[in-house]
């Protein structure tokens, strides 16, 4: 039996994140949404990951403040008191058409969301499920906060390849851990401000 050297190791790798960089896209089985192909021009954010200060961004923090970074791929909070702040890596729109920017809030709160493709989803591809009941196949993930816009969620997602990718259909998705704990913290009447 021949051993492996270190040259032979890396070798394959090399061989092996080739072949995967060269894959048209990716998608989790039983996904509902698609993943952008891994490649060299996918931007890695982390020197743009940065924390930020509310202040240029809200007048007050009535009711706590979330604030999404659509560049960097990231989602701040603040809560009321402002002694709690979280940064977030999240997953933003595939596509600057899918992107709304500006200020909404949190309406509704749900633990263990169900899912509907949107109208404009199912007309792209009509071979998308009508529904998905909560569960480990519902790209909502574990939990979603309703935004004032119709269609628009803060969610968690089963398919953590997403975080800090442009992979959404609009939505801001978070892992399942993370958004579990924005729920926490989060409330009715929370604003949100989309950059």
């Amino acid at each position: 039996m021949s051993r492996l050297s270190r040259r032979t190791f890396i070798a394959s790798a090399g061989a092996a994140g080739a072949a995967a960089l060269a894959s048209p896209s990716l998608a989790l089985e039983g996904s509902t949404e698609l993943e952008q192909s891994i490649s060299a021009n996918v931007r890695h954010n982390m020197s743009s990951f940065r924390t930020f200060d509310w202040r240029p961004y809200f007048p007050t923090l009535r009711n706590g403040a979330i604030l999404v970074d659509i560049s960097s791929r990231a989602l701040h909070y603040w809560s009321e008191d402002g002694q709690d702040y979280k940064l977030y890596p999240s997953s933003v729109p595939m596509t600057t058409d899918l992107t709304r920017k500006g200020r909404t809030e949190v309406i509704r709160k749900v633990d263990g969301p169900s899912w509907r493709p949107t109208p404009s989803m199912r007309e792209r591809n009509p071979e998308w499920p009508e529904f998905i009941p909560p569960g480990p196949a519902n790209p909502l993930g574990t939990h979603a906060l309703y935004l004032s816009w119709t269609y628009y969620r803060i969610h968690g997602t089963h398919d953590t390849r997403k975080i800090g990718r442009r992979s959404s259909n609009g939505c801001i998705g978070l892992y399942n851990e993370h958004i579990a704990e924005l729920f926490e913290k989060a409330k009715i009447g929370t604003q949100v401000l989309l950059i």
